[in-house]
């Protein structure tokens, strides 16, 4: 095509391009977008069959001028660290709250399997918890503290090998849903078994009452964590389970990636557990209305960030 003819059958686009550049608050992003393509393909256009032409140098701006026009307004957040608690991780909860709801499920089903066990088999604790927990709790409930594990070690040492703990506990659980979440699923069940014969114990000790508020001092947060840990686990395994329209490599990807940021926004509330257990929980005869505001304010922490916030997320149109 001769250059003045290219010229011809284009310059009506091309003023029209100038035109919406001019008046970028009229015009849709997605237009700009539609725009900057088009240009960029009459650029290329030119620079193969007209190189070092004035319509080459045209065009060229032309395409700056879209493109500027187009990441001009764009919104970049300074601080990438809190966007990732304060947007992205809420983003993942809400697209994942199916498979969070099943670990939930597993985790409570489990809670009641490992209840009912204990009623009704007295060895059952043992297998579980081991002998030797059992035999220093009933040792702690003889000096009339039936929680004293919990205040036997130093603060910080406590608050460091705990937290970690907590911390590798839930990337193991999430890690296991490579196993095709059937992994993640045996880990979730064996930890709510858990969970159920040492309430169901302590029950039978008839210390639940005084037991159980301390226990749930940090377990509030800690035993949530490792409900939603599960979750990212299943949509990870789900992830190549069913892939959809994906391949399966590119479903596992996305899965893996989704997984890992509700694994990594865990981290601080492993953090603020295993800070209230180890500075807060050893002291088990604080007054009831301390141990209420205490769950109160973690339960509602968790609900708050885990189900509030990313339906509100939604609403406002940022999922």
């Amino acid at each position: 095509m001769q250059e003045a003819a290219f010229i011809k059958r284009n310059k009506p686009r091309w003023e029209e391009f100038e035109k919406s550049i001019k008046n970028q608050q009229q015009v849709r992003p997605d237009r700009l977008a539609e725009l900057f393509i088009q240009v960029t393909d009459d650029l290329s256009f030119a620079q193969t069959q007209y190189p070092g032409s004035r319509v080459t140098q045209y065009l060229n701006a032309l395409a700056g001028s879209v493109h500027r026009a187009i990441y001009k307004n764009k919104r970049e957040e300074k601080n990438r660290f809190v966007m990732f608690w304060k947007v992205e991780v809420s983003q993942v909860i809400y697209h994942s709250r199916k498979q969070l709801l099943y670990a939930l499920i597993i985790f409570l089903i489990a809670n009641a399997i490992g209840a009912v066990s204990v009623a009704y088999d007295k060895t059952f604790v043992r297998l579980i918890l081991g002998d030797q927990y059992v035999n220093m709790t009933l040792e702690n409930i003889q000096h009339g503290n039936p929680t004293q594990v919990y205040s036997s070690g130093q603060e910080m040492n406590m608050f460091l090998m705990i937290t970690l703990n907590n911390i590798a506990v839930s990337f193991k659980i999430f890690v296991f849903g490579l196993f095709a979440s059937l992994g993640t699923g045996l880990y979730l069940f064996y930890n709510g078994l858990m969970v159920g014969t040492f309430v169901m114990f302590f029950y039978q000790q008839h210390q639940l009452a005084q037991a159980f508020p301390v226990i749930m001092l940090h377990g509030t947060i800690e035993l949530s964590s490792i409900v939603i840990a599960a979750g990212a686990g299943f949509v990870m395994g789900n992830s190549l389970l069913f892939p959809g329209t994906y391949t399966r490599l590119a479903s596992f990807k996305m899965g893996a990636k989704k997984g890992l940021k509700i694994t990594m926004g865990l981290v601080p509330f492993f953090i603020l557990a295993g800070f209230i257990e180890s500075f807060i929980t050893r002291y088990a005869w604080m007054h009831w209305s301390l141990k209420l505001l205490v769950i109160g304010l973690s339960a509602m922490l968790l609900l708050y960030y885990f189900v509030i916030y990313p339906i509100q997320l939604n609403r406002n149109g940022r999922i």
